[in-house]
């Protein structure tokens, strides 16, 4: 027969507190809490579609076969056909490779709103590592996913980690009415345009050597300038989506019922022979100067009741200077007279 005395008893007493303590202790030694936790959305618009960019520490690491399981409320949904190839999961930025069911070094995914669950193949995820999941049309690893979850009502949703893994751990994600701000400005249209001169003068003609305007008038002198000089510049340049056009109007030189023959096509200049043209040459910003202007001849289309296009832009344009170039020649039948000319330069821009 056993007999206790009070030594015998103190130590069973013992014994049992032991167990006691050593079972209570082991409980919560294997249940961690998940660190350095958060979800990331696209969009956190309620009854919106969203990426999720999902980041936490397991301090336990995950071994083969066991589980992690999201689980989001609030009335969180997933789009129809939502799987595996909608999401990535990365161990310390390595990605791992995921199917429907687990096999080897393969994760299994399931998703069945609001619940997903990763099971373990053989992998083992070390203690301290950072699990990365994306969730959306950001996972890219196994394919680009097409399928993403959907915001719940406005107000807090939470999403729960757990899984036979151990490490637990609670993200709260904010959901509201509208994330949108609209934001709004205006650019004002702009179109820049100047000319350098309103007089320009060519002094006595000749119909013996080449005459260029000039914007000083010269007096009473024979073609002063004979070599191809600028009478004048134009500017132009416009924050017009469709650029800008410059026109000009206006007739040859006259004097009365006599004209000097403007020049129908590029010509090049021929003293004695009677011609009135211009040509431009065009730096800075986009804007070019059109045909028959441009060329290294001289042309005048333009007429008292018509314009014609002399430059342009097609698109925004900052600004271009253009050098006129005014030639008159003359022959020896040219009648006397004092000739003028007046022209119109108009700059349109389109917004």
């Amino acid at each position: 027969m056993l007999k206790f005395n009070k030594s015998n008893l103190f130590k069973v007493i013992g014994v049992f507190v032991l167990v006691v303590f050593s079972f209570v202790y082991i409980q919560f030694a294997t249940a961690s809490a998940l660190t350095s936790l958060k979800d990331t959305l696209t969009s956190e618009k309620a009854s919106t579609v969203a990426n999720h960019t999902i980041v936490f520490t397991t301090p336990t690491g995950v071994a083969a076969s066991q589980t992690i399981i999201l689980t989001f409320d609030n009335g969180t949904t997933f789009t129809s056909g939502l799987d595996f190839t909608d999401i990535d999961l990365a161990d310390d930025g390595t990605e791992v490779t995921l199917a429907a069911t687990a096999t080897g070094t393969t994760w299994g995914v399931s998703a069945a709103s609001p619940v997903i669950t990763f099971t373990n193949g053989s992998t083992v995820v070390a203690a301290g590592s950072v699990i990365t999941i994306k969730i959306g049309t950001n996972a890219s690893s196994g394919g680009t996913g097409d399928k993403q979850i959907i915001n719940g009502a406005s107000g807090t949703t939470k999403l729960v980690i757990t899984g036979t893994f151990t490490d637990t751990g609670t993200i709260a994600i904010p959901i509201i009415a509208d994330d949108t701000v609209v934001v709004n400005a205006v650019v004002q249209p702009i179109i820049s345009f100047t000319l350098s001169d309103n007089t320009i003068y060519f002094g006595n003609l000749s119909s013996s050597v080449n005459c260029f305007a000039q914007g000083t008038d010269p007096g009473n002198v024979t073609c002063p300038i004979t070599s191809e000089a600028e009478a004048f510049k134009i500017t132009a340049g416009t924050n017009a989506t469709s650029g800008y056009v410059i026109t000009v109007q206006g007739g040859t030189l006259t004097s009365g019922l006599n004209t000097i023959t403007p020049l129908a096509s590029n010509t090049p200049s021929a003293p004695t022979t009677e011609q009135f043209g211009i040509r431009f040459n065009a730096s800075g910003g986009s804007g070019t100067v059109t045909a028959p202007y441009a060329a290294s001849g001289y042309a005048f289309t333009a007429t008292t009741s018509s314009a014609v296009q002399i430059a342009s832009s097609s698109a925004v344009s900052d600004t271009t200077t253009y050098s006129a170039r005014y030639l008159a020649n003359i022959s020896t039948s040219t009648e006397a007279g004092i000739y003028t000319a007046s022209h119109t330069y108009v700059a349109t821009a389109t917004f």
